[in-house]
């Protein structure tokens, strides 16, 4: 199971904040609905006297993206840059999807390289490599991995988690995965995933929406017995302090391009869903996941418009240069819940229908064929949703061996 690192002597601690200049475990600027009396979050990363002790010299790889930062009264500075200031021996950088500093479009493939600002090599996790081989392993004594999740399992930085667990596990690397919160973890919902359907957006059967933080996951993938031949790797988890399931954590750096602010982080695991349907789900615009459209659905019953463009984020988004009808979600109230309502108007308000779903698309998202066959039968939201719980209470179950925060 995983431990928790504790300060060996006063001395000590004090050399450590001396070293890291004040890095303290200070009130950052993220902004979280504190109760009156409670403190905030402190993210694991910025909690250095926790893990310095740990990498001081050794050689590190870090796995990171433009999220991986520690905080500041004014700011904050990447992890990766404040471990050079500090002389950490990094020897490289593993980058996920969206790539180091987090440009890199969904899907699109994330080439080796070297980052301009330290002169480090990255090596990429998101494209024909996305298990680290022996040899990109063979002068690293320890890996560091801080990425912000969101807590959805279509969102690949859990699955780059597990493989480099599994490559660290067969090659006696320890792991240190520096904990974030899950801004999605107040609850657990959604189909859940079928061992037949495991791909990248779904490496173990686990709802939907599993409601742990990524500390919490990777603690439950090494226990559960998930890692190649049932492996374990020598884990620690960093903790988050002041963090409950229930804290609304407001993510200060968009965790991907597509995805800019709170809204569409809320509503991502229930519009998510479109991703394996032909429907757009606000790429090429600027409300990302806060809108859903296509020239294929009925003006009359969805009269919102807006036409899909190449930005940011998105060079070839789906429907470029159609004029799409559907709903605007960018004012919808916070939701608790994998809601399937949208996804249910839009097949239904489909001019073609057999033209709606990307079916082999559609069921890596679900996780199983049982939700799009629901949705072409006419089964309603309740109906369909009845028939995940059973899969969603065995995983409680499951879960809570690993939480390690009310």
């Amino acid at each position: 199971m995983p431990f928790f690192f504790k300060f060996k002597s006063t001395v000590f601690y004090l050399s450590i904040c001396f070293l890291t200049c004040g890095q303290k475990q200070l009130r950052h600027t993220p902004k979280t609905d504190t109760p009156k009396g409670k403190e905030q979050i402190v993210v694991a990363a910025n909690r250095t006297g926790a893990y310095l002790p740990s990498i001081t010299d050794k050689r590190i790889a870090v796995v990171a993206n433009q999220t991986s930062v520690i905080f500041k009264d004014k700011g904050h500075v990447h992890l990766v840059d404040s471990l050079v200031s500090l002389g950490v021996n990094i020897k490289k950088v593993f980058a996920p999807e969206h790539g180091f500093r987090g440009t890199v479009d969904a899907g699109e493939l994330v080439n080796d390289g070297t980052d301009t600002k330290t002169g480090l090599p990255i090596v990429s996790l998101y494209g024909k490599n996305k298990k680290p081989q022996p040899e990109q392993l063979a002068n690293i004594d320890l890996v560091l991995f801080d990425i912000q999740d969101v807590g959805v399992r279509f969102y690949t930085y859990i699955a780059t988690l597990q493989l480099l667990m599994e490559a660290c596990a067969e090659a006696g690397i320890p792991v240190i995965v520096l904990d974030r919160p899950n801004p999605n973890g107040g609850y657990v919902d959604g189909p859940t995933m079928e061992k037949e359907h495991t791909n990248f957006l779904g490496m173990q059967p686990i709802p939907l929406v599993h409601g742990m933080t990524i500390g919490e996951y990777a603690s439950m993938i090494n226990e559960e017995g998930w890692l190649a031949n049932q492996k374990k790797v020598n884990l620690t988890i960093v903790s988050l302090l002041h963090y409950a399931h229930d804290s609304v954590y407001s993510v200060p750096i968009r965790p991907s391009p597509n995805l800019p602010n709170d809204q569409s982080i809320n509503l991502y695991p229930s519009l998510g869903l479109f991703e394996g349907t032909h429907v757009n789900a606000g790429r090429g615009t600027e409300f990302q996941f806060q809108r859903y459209g296509a020239s294929f659905l009925d003006s009359t019953s969805l009269d919102f418009k807006y036409i899909p463009k190449p930005n940011f984020g998105s060079k070839y988004p789906k429907e470029e240069g159609k004029t799409c009808f559907g709903e605007d979600l960018s004012t919808a109230p916070r939701t608790h819940e994998v809601s399937l309502k949208w996804l249910l108007k839009a097949y239904h308000n489909c001019t073609d229908k057999s033209q709606f779903f990307k079916t082999a698309g559609f069921t890596k998202h679900a996780g199983t064929k049982k939700l799009q066959q629901q949705i072409e039968a006419g089964l309603s939201e309740a109906e369909i949703k009845a028939t995940w719980q059973a899969d969603i209470e065995a995983f409680k179950r499951i879960r809570e061996k690993y939480l390690l925060y009310p």
